[in-house]
């Protein structure tokens, strides 16, 4: 626990204005934090936190990189990252995440821990396919399902003929609905 409270931010009686503060960390991050994703990396963090009487703004700037296991070959290889993201806590009664990017904290919160948007973000940085840099060259193997895009399934010719058809079949009270729609 003494590793994340590196990333405590004491909000309580700060006035309303930005302020910055710098963020270094390494493996004792990730392994401080109880997940399987990232088990090794070195980052640093800017945070920018702009505060107003009714919220604060935190924008990050994370530079740096994570050893991830390739799918394919299984090797260990650094990941590099370089991300900005942003945060915006509001004040309120009670504590409630809106959306991605808005949190509701209480007005008596005296400090926030940024450790856990830290690795939100790292982690949304991350590649699906984690592929080492030296395969990435390669020419990909061909997904099954990738190749089903060069096969016609479906074609809406006929359905547009029939619908044209259905079309002049209308029923004549749909036609009168329709002049009182304003259609």
């Amino acid at each position: 626990m003494k590793e994340l409270s590196k990333y405590n931010i004491d909000i309580y009686g700060l006035e309303d204005k930005q302020y910055a503060y710098e963020m270094e960390s390494g493996d004792a991050f990730f392994q401080e934090l109880e997940q399987d994703l990232i088990e090794f990396g070195h980052f640093k963090t800017h945070v920018v936190l702009n505060k107003s009487a009714t919220m604060i703004q935190l924008n990050f700037h994370t530079v740096g990189s994570v050893t991830l296991t390739c799918d394919r070959s299984l090797e260990p290889f650094e990941e590099p990252i370089d991300q900005d993201d942003r945060i915006i806590l509001k004040f309120g009664d009670h504590n409630e995440e809106l959306t991605d990017e808005i949190e509701i904290i209480n007005r008596n919160t005296t400090r926030i821990n940024v450790a856990r948007y830290i690795f939100d973000f790292i982690a949304l940085a991350l590649p699906v396919k984690k592929i080492h840099p030296d395969l990435r060259g390669e020419e990909e193997e061909i997904d099954p399902l990738d190749e089903a895009e060069g096969i016609l399934v479906y074609s809406s010719e006929t359905a547009e003929s029939e619908e044209t058809e259905e079309e002049e079949k209308i029923d004549p009270r749909w036609e009168a609905l329709k002049k009182l729609k304003g259609e």
